[in-house]
């Protein structure tokens, strides 16, 4: 979800042979993404034996394998507490995953099994079990990952601002007004990708703004971008009615403060604290996040013994992933 301003951006599209490198990703984000799309035929997502879902491991592990098979190491930051303007957006977010599984029931009981599919995508629910695997999982894979003390964008774009990574990789353009340096998209969702109600297929490559060439194209500051997308709407606010990016690009150039901005608008809004939460937003400060080597036992437990993956295919990604980070060993340690 996020800010809709993408429509008055620049970007440069990355292969990702290009990003070697550590990135900090938006954990809620990419495991909602997984979620999403990682699904059986008809939509159910992917069970183990006990039929519990399972499409977060998936897509956490073997995304994340290849990412470092590329030389590229995704450092997870996970959503703290919602801010309190955020409390609307979520309760619209729940109400909608409920209208879409009532229609999802019944086009199964229909026999509309392709319009059911497409229904299950916008159910998608992120658990705190859910969280708390992807957690140990990564534990496992030797990679450290950041708790952020409200949002994670906003942790992702300090530790951007920090040079602790190279960008902070979401597919929220709400990073950028966080004052993420570079933003990041597509990089967990990047490769082939099938195209909605079709048959056909898409390259879907990452896309990389840049935050200081963004304002200098379009002649604002970082505290003006922040104005258009309280203008647009973001998570935290419904925006103002009829206003899209290129209005709000013109009412900013045109009004030197935010108040003047409101005197012509129908309906003003209450800037302050969206301001402030977007120019100072709380972050936890973290140091040098050092990786230690895959725990293959643990690793195997979780992945093959309690959620019934491939211990074949799980190795197999993992000797791909890690094999090569000592080239003084001929060959990786038998992983299982």
């Amino acid at each position: 979800m996020g800010v809709d301003i993408k429509n008055i951006l620049v970007k440069k599209e990355r292969s990702l042979d290009e990003l070697k490198g550590r990135y900090a990703v938006d954990a809620f984000n990419a495991l909602y993404q997984f979620l999403t799309i990682i699904r059986q035929p008809d939509g159910t997502p992917l069970l183990n034996r006990k039929r519990e879902i399972t499409s977060h491991l998936s897509g956490l592990f073997y995304r994340t394998c290849s990412l470092m098979e590329k030389n590229i190491v995704p450092i997870y930051v996970f959503d703290g507490e919602p801010s309190e303007l955020k409390r609307r957006t979520i309760a619209e977010r729940a109400a909608v995953k409920e209208e879409a599984e009532q229609l999802m029931r019944k086009a199964k009981e229909e026999g509309r099994i392709e319009e059911a599919a497409r229904l299950a995508q916008r159910t998608a629910k992120l658990t705190r079990p859910m969280v708390e695997q992807s957690k140990t999982l990564l534990e496992a894979m030797g990679l450290p990952w950041v708790q952020a003390p409200s949002e994670g964008e906003a942790q992702c774009a300090w530790m951007a601002q920090q040079k602790i990574v190279n960008a902070a990789a979401t597919q929220d353009f709400d990073a950028l007004l966080f004052g993420a340096p570079k933003l990041l998209r597509n990089l967990t969702f990047s490769g082939k990708r099938k195209l909605p109600r079709t048959n056909a297929y898409a390259i879907i490559y990452p896309e990389e703004y840049d935050l200081g060439e963004n304002l200098k194209a379009l002649g604002l500051t970082r505290k003006q971008l922040v104005w258009i997308g309280i203008l647009v709407g973001t998570d935290f606010n419904p925006g103002a009615r009829g206003i899209g990016p290129k209005k709000a690009l013109k009412l900013v150039k045109e009004n030197s403060t935010f108040e003047q901005i409101n005197s012509k608008l129908k309906e003003p809004i209450d800037f302050t604290p969206l301001e402030e939460l977007f120019m100072n937003p709380p972050y936890e400060k973290v140091d040098s996040l050092q990786r230690k080597r895959p725990d293959a036992a643990e690793l195997k437990r979780l992945m093959v013994e309690e959620n019934d993956f491939s211990e074949e295919r799980v190795s197999s990604a993992l000797e791909r992933a890690f094999g090569k980070e000592d080239e003084r060993q001929s060959s990786l340690d038998k992983w299982f």
